[in-house]
């Protein structure tokens, strides 16, 4: 029996994927959990692994095609079988496929009657935010989704279609960079993220001399029996981890209009890509031990930079770490990414002077920033995971132990 192999949702809000790649030829044989084709999401670009052993058949998309969530895109079929009759020969699909991409509708649109008055049409949160905010009149967008429901991708569609007219009345040079999807819609995300998440900044600095020499005692047993150099990052994913699970409230979600405690610590990690930032999900950390993070970390940097990325990768984080100490950053503030409750903002160690025992005295000192979402966490819950949080610094090996 054919399988069909559809766009995957990849995010909670995600309505639409763009299909960059196909790793198989239509006409191929492809097993179960052998990748099959790459999804670019607002993240990073993921590989797709087959849903089911089979030859893959009726091809209905072709890289760069944008296609709702749920969409049947291809078929897995036995030696012999033929997709179900209503999917179009591969000549056709092409066609079809590109007719229904959002630009090629809203061209289509463009000339035709307007839309059903926005009162009537369903519109998705997000499509209704994105057009208050590039001045798409919803009167003249016609819904791609389900039941003729604008969604997202419809009114970016929309949006392209009159940038051409409007970047003639402005002074942009001609240098200026096209950004990526991935980059926009990170652009999108942060932005959202910034004005409407409440955000408030505790600020700690702290002696690293501890955590220096906890890195360089277990270094060398570590890449000995795992052959991964462990990082300063790797020893505050662990620290942060089994901090967070003494203190749930920061470990929380905000969705819905209400707190939702999370079971799970998924601790993300920020690894700079050529178009943006991908944050990368270490499951589970405050169970992990200190060389299955180092492993795992190395492992998602990998893929990440690759453009491997599988879906688990980047799926589930409920707190995140980005860390700049080494782009030689002092202090920074980060932005949360929603919905999550807090991110760590870690600047570099360096040394400077500080007060010991009544005296100057030089020490290696790191300055963390947590910014967190004042619905979810107070200056006061803020405060005492900082607190918890440095006391682990300062005693690493205890901690850990």
């Amino acid at each position: 029996m054919a399988i069909s192999v559809v766009m995957p949702a990849l995010e909670l809000t995600q309505e639409t994927g763009k299909l960059v790649a196909w790793r198989k030829k239509e006409g191929e044989s492809v097993a179960k959990g052998e990748v099959l084709l790459e999804v670019e999401t607002d993240k990073a670009v993921v590989e797709i692994e087959s849903p089911g052993d089979g030859l893959l058949a009726g091809v209905r998309a072709v890289g760069g095609d944008v296609v709702p969530v749920g969409a049947t895109i291809a078929w897995l079929v036995a030696p012999g079988e033929t997709p179900p009759a209503e999917v179009a020969p591969r000549a056709s699909a092409r066609e079809t496929t590109s007719a229904s991409r959002p630009e090629a509708r809203a061209a289509s649109n463009a000339g035709s009657s307007p839309a059903a008055p926005t009162s009537e049409a369903k519109i998705s949160p997000k499509a209704r935010r994105l057009a208050k905010e590039h001045g798409v009149d919803l009167n003249r967008v016609r819904g791609s989704g389900p039941g003729g429901e604008i969604l997202a991708s419809d009114i970016l569609a929309a949006k392209e279609l009159v940038a051409p007219s409007a970047s003639a009345s402005t002074s942009v040079g001609s240098g200026a960079e096209t950004l990526s999807s991935v980059a926009r819609l990170m652009a999108e995300r942060t932005t959202q993220s910034w004005t409407t998440v409440p955000h408030f900044f505790v600020v700690r600095e702290v002696d690293a001399t501890a955590l220096n020499s906890a890195r360089e005692k277990l270094r060398g047993a570590i890449e000995q029996t795992h052959g991964v150099k462990l990082s300063h990052t790797d020893l505050l994913l662990a620290l942060v981890a089994r901090v967070l699970a003494k203190h749930p409230r920061v470990n929380s979600s905000w969705a819905s209009g209400a707190i939702h405690p999370n079971a799970d610590v998924n601790i993300g990690v920020a690894i700079a890509v050529d178009n943006g930032v991908v944050a990368a999900v270490i499951s589970k950390a405050d169970k992990a031990t200190l060389a299955d993070i180092a492993v795992q970390r190395r492992d998602l940097a990998k893929r990440v930079k690759e453009g491997r990325t599988r879906p688990a990768d980047i799926a589930g984080a409920t707190f995140t770490i980005s860390n700049l100490g080494m782009y030689n950053v002092d202090a920074f503030t980060a932005i949360i990414s929603p919905p999550q409750a807090a991110i760590l903002a870690v600047g570099r160690i360096t040394d400077r002077v500080l007060a010991a025992d009544g005296r100057p005295a030089v020490r290696p000192l790191m300055t963390l920033t947590l910014s967190s979402d004042h619905r979810v966490i107070d200056g006061a819950r803020a405060a005492l995971f900082l607190n918890d949080l440095v006391e682990a610094i300062l005693q690493p090996e205890r901690m850990l132990a």
